[in-house]
């Protein structure tokens, strides 16, 4: 793909946003740094990638005022890994690896940004908190021993379905979760200011249900090779 047609994929994007105050952060995984380097120069300064070898590889390599969001299902054993790059991990998706981000965080005496996955999907293979688990931890006693972390919002994937129905029902109700506990009394540490939700396909499902972030990939860089 060239220069111009990331750019002009940038453009027809942003074009067509129903909110221009939502980020769009583009998602660069498998994609090599000169494609990354082309969506930059268009004005990209947020990336997302799902796996922590190719964070690691890239952002040394790529201009330094570069955000990098982990995007994918993070691992516990390499989260140390990121730290020093990172800039939010979306896909935080249970209690024991929020424990260990702030673990990480604190050998270097650093504050990660974090978004609380949760599980809106009617397919099994996605991960998260349900909805219980988020109340019984943000007023519970063990999230005021995390000081090495900050807690922006909440991310959600939809079923992957051609559904709009089914989509927007699952956008819906995370949003609904999202305003709910935005009026409780949480700890300092939490900030609910971000649902991170849409992708190629739905971004715009996502941003009528009140995405602040979107997740954008083939529609940008085109289609990936796996190879």
């Amino acid at each position: 793909m060239q220069a111009t047609d990331i750019s002009k994929n940038l453009k027809k994007i942003r074009d067509t946003f129903l909110n221009q105050d939502c980020l769009l952060v583009a998602v660069s995984k498998t994609k090599p740094i000169s494609a990354i380097q082309e969506a930059y120069d268009a004005g990209i300064r947020d990336f997302g990638e799902n796996k922590v070898q190719e964070i690691i590889e890239k952002a040394p390599a790529l201009p330094q005022d570069i955000k990098w969001h982990m995007i994918g299902h993070l691992q516990r054993n390499k989260v140390k890994f990121i730290v020093p790059f990172i800039y939010l991990i979306h896909s935080v998706d249970s209690l024991r690896l929020l424990k260990q981000i702030n673990k990480e965080a604190k050998k270097i005496n650093k504050t990660i940004h974090c978004l609380l996955q949760v599980h809106i999907a009617k397919e099994g293979t996605k991960f998260g908190w349900n909805k219980e688990e988020l109340n019984e931890f943000l007023l519970g006693d063990e999230i005021k021993s995390m000081h090495n972390i900050r807690i922006k919002g909440l991310m959600g994937m939809a079923t992957n379905t051609e559904n709009t129905e089914i989509i927007t029902e699952e956008f819906r109700t995370l949003k609904v979760l999202f305003e709910a506990l935005k009026v409780q009394p949480l700890p300092e540490i939490v900030d609910m200011k971000e649902i991170s939700m849409g992708m190629s396909g739905d971004y715009l499902l996502a941003q009528q249900e009140g995405s602040t972030m979107v997740r954008i990939g083939s529609a940008i860089f085109g289609s990936r090779n796996y190879n």
